[in-house]
């Protein structure tokens, strides 16, 4: 396979490609997932455990797939590949294993393309005041979203967030994907934090933050907070074998992929953390049970509670705005794999590979818009923990020690500890692999 990677721009700066790798991290399951499994496994008595795991997997199995990418220069086909040509003497094996992670992060794209339609309308909606309208009529909040939910229900918005997508990372790795990332991520920060301050002086949201930071000690003995907290954190930073990988291969050699891998684990925990402290008090404020998680709480539940709120529209609209901003540097990283595989493989020039891909994605979106839940279940649950698997197996035993020890130090001030390898060996590896096993026996850990 001829690389074509140094043909491709890469990140400019440190922050550029921390704020990108945030981005890609930071989405829906920060918004419409975290907030209810600190909800119903008991505020602080889930937040232990995740804080516990967001450490180990940021410090294993971040770290190894941005090195990965960085030290191939390639997504995983070409770093697969690499890592078989170092042990093997054979690429072949490892360019075809890679495909898994590649195929994986275009089925979830296209899956993450039907959602963004949702949030492009509700967006729309909320700015336009049409929302706000509904006042907290659930028949007519439900029926709304049943209507776009359904099979062919949103068909103008899948194209709207499919050109989105297309407008952003046709302009390239510097000039689009770095760009959008250093003005969504700032602002999606400062929106939430202003979002937390009003909500925290609404009468009753006392009663969430309580519930937050209540910590059970009976339930720290409970297994499932334990895999749960695990679950939720393997896959919001964002470990797939795919998107993290390419990222990494358009990192400078300069810079210190440690720092970067802490940096990004701390900033998606804040941004989960913000999300919970949004979204908990206000439905406490509202006397609200928060016991519906996914799409049923962001486009039904909180339109009500928002609804029922002083300056509620404007609320609204801050919120969903947030949710589009997480969306759309979620989704971008999702297209960049294939994108990136097509200009790798075929030498395709950036526009082309962009134009195919995002083809693909907006045809295969619109067809599966009726079981996008099922369509999401099985990538999630199967696909995206063996992308990980595999590529901590092929970065972290396939490849060998001393490699991935160059890869992991290379650009840093000073090397990283003798805790990292078996750490990442042993431990993450085996955590990806019970990722993907417990995913598939209780119907999805994440």
């Amino acid at each position: 396979m001829d690389n074509n990677l140094k043909t491709r721009d890469g990140f400019k700066s440190k922050w550029g490609f921390i704020l990108a790798c945030i981005g890609s991290a930071v989405g829906m399951g920060n918004i419409w997932r975290f907030p209810i499994m600190v909800s119903t496994y008991g505020g602080m008595t889930f937040l232990i455990p995740y804080f516990i795991f967001v450490t180990l997997i940021g410090s294993t199995g971040v770290i190894s797939e941005m090195a990965l990418g960085r030290s191939a220069e390639a997504g995983p086909v070409g770093a697969f590949g690499k890592c078989t040509e170092l042990k093997f003497g054979n690429k072949k094996p490892g360019e075809l294993i890679g495909l898994i992670p590649v195929l994986g992060s275009l089925a979830l794209a296209i899956g993450y393309t039907c959602v963004m339609a949702w949030i492009f309308k509700y967006t729309f909606l909320s700015l336009s005041g049409h929302l706000y309208e509904m006042g907290q009529d659930m028949d007519v909040i439900g029926g709304t979203f049943g209507l776009t939910a359904r099979a062919f229900g949103a068909n103008t918005w899948v194209v709207i967030a499919i050109l989105a997508s297309f407008a952003i990372m046709v302009m390239g790795v510097s000039g689009g994907i770095e760009k959008a990332n250093k003005i969504m991520m700032p602002a999606l920060f400062i929106l939430f934090v202003g979002l937390a301050f009003y909500i925290c002086t609404l009468p009753g949201a006392a009663n969430g933050y309580k519930y937050i930071f209540t910590v059970n000690p009976d339930g720290l003995k409970d297994p499932k907070v334990w895999i749960f907290a695990f679950g939720q954190a393997f896959f919001s930073l964002s470990v797939a074998g795919s998107g993290t990988v390419i990222y990494g291969s358009y990192l400078p050699k300069n810079e210190c992929i440690p720092s970067s891998a802490r940096n990004v684990a701390v900033f998606d925990t804040i941004a989960a953390l913000l999300a919970a402290f949004v979204i908990i008090p206000a439905m406490a404020a509202a006397d609200a049970p928060l016991d519906t998680g996914g799409p049923g709480l962001m486009f039904i539940f909180l339109v009500n509670v928002f609804n029922g709120m002083p300056i509620g529209r404007i609320i609204g609209m801050i919120f969903y705005i947030c949710v589009l901003f997480a969306g759309v540097s979620s989704i971008i990283n999702l297209y960049e794999t294939p994108v990136a595989y097509l200009q790798e493989k075929f030498n395709a020039s950036r526009f082309l590979a962009t134009t195919i891909i995002h083809i693909i994605g907006c045809v295969v979106a619109i067809l599966i818009q009726g079981i996008v839940s099922g369509w999401m279940d099985v990538v999630s649950i199967y696909i995206c923990p063996l992308g990980a698997a595999l590529a901590g197996i092929m970065f972290l035993w396939v490849a060998g020690k001393d490699y991935v020890l160059a890869a992991v130090n290379e650009g840093s001030p000073k090397g990283i500890g003798s805790w990292y390898y078996p750490l990442a060996k042993y431990v993450y590896v085996t955590a990806a692999i019970v990722a993907l096993i417990a995913g598939a026996i209780l119907g999805g850990i994440g």
